[in-house]
């Protein structure tokens, strides 16, 4: 018997992995897999790392903010646009604390894993096998976007991140596809849904006759606590944690309001001056 904690999408969400992680013990789980956007843009840094490292983490993906914080770290954002302005701001914050070295090795995961139990295949990524950002995997989409998790290759089950939701459904032959949810910024389109913002994971429970459990799990955690957590430590774009934290809304890709914060905050200034002194 074993029992794994399926981790996804923390995405710097301190308090939620913590109440996660309090909650994965109590349910006795031998081991765990990570499968990405571990920082950013919350509070944690040092503090997440250090708690990931005392896991038995036994596979591990690359997130597609993990790319996007290497790229932050290369300069290989575009400055000229506030989303990007945005990471490279959420960059510099996580630099604080985090070594570049650090950052390499979080980049260098392998965008699929395998692992085998008995007879059974389980393909874990991020996204797809491929291609670790998009919305081809949303709820809506396409089979044969679907079926590439369990066909390349062949798997009978697929664990998969990156939409924040919490999913289950079957590839074209019947093949398992699973998603634990986000820890730091779980999803919902429907407003009543999304009223429901407790940290998602996912517990799975493998027997000799095969998978035994599928536990999609929601841990309570204390969102003011976090989001003091985050004024204390003078967290960039307080405004947009506090939408995703709060309300579930995400403004990432909101162009005018990011560089309306960026202006009213000092966030341009800040991120200027690290630009300019080319320190990582």
């Amino acid at each position: 018997m074993t029992k794994i904690a399926v981790l996804s999408d923390i995405h710097g969400n301190m308090t939620a992995l913590e109440a996660v992680l309090a909650d994965a013990k109590a349910e006795k789980v031998d081991e765990y897999w990570l499968l990405g956007d571990i920082l950013m843009p919350g509070t944690g840094r040092r503090r997440i790392l250090d708690l990931l490292a005392s896991l038995p983490i036994t596979a591990r993906v690359l997130g597609n903010w993990e790319n996007s914080l290497w790229r932050g770290l290369h300069r290989e954002l575009d400055p000229t646009k506030a989303s990007h302005r945005y990471l490279l701001r959420q960059c510099q914050y996580i630099l604080e604390e985090i070594s570049p070295e650090e950052i390499e090795d979080l980049h260098n995961q392998p965008m699929q894993v395998h692992r085998r139990f008995g007879d059974l295949t389980v393909g874990i990524t991020h996204h797809l096998p491929d291609k670790n950002w998009g919305r081809e995997l949303i709820h809506t989409g396409k089979q044969e976007d679907f079926d590439r998790l369990v066909t390349e290759p062949h798997a009978s089950i697929a664990v998969y991140g990156h939409i924040h939701q919490q999913l289950l459904r079957y590839g074209s032959d019947g093949q398992l596809i699973l998603n634990p949810g986000s820890i730091g910024q779980p999803f919902f389109l429907d407003a009543k849904l999304r009223k429901d913002l407790r940290a998602q994971y996912m517990i799975l429970e493998f027997d000799e006759a095969g998978l035994a459990d599928i536990d999609f799990r929601r841990v309570d955690y204390d969102v003011e606590a976090e989001l003091q957590l985050a004024k204390d430590l003078k967290l960039p774009y307080f405004q947009v944690y506090y939408e995703s934290l709060v309300n579930g809304i995400h403004h990432t890709h909101n162009q005018e309001l990011l560089y309306e914060i960026a202006q009213e905050q000092g966030h341009d200034a800040e991120l200027d001056a690290w630009l300019d002194s080319g320190n990582n």
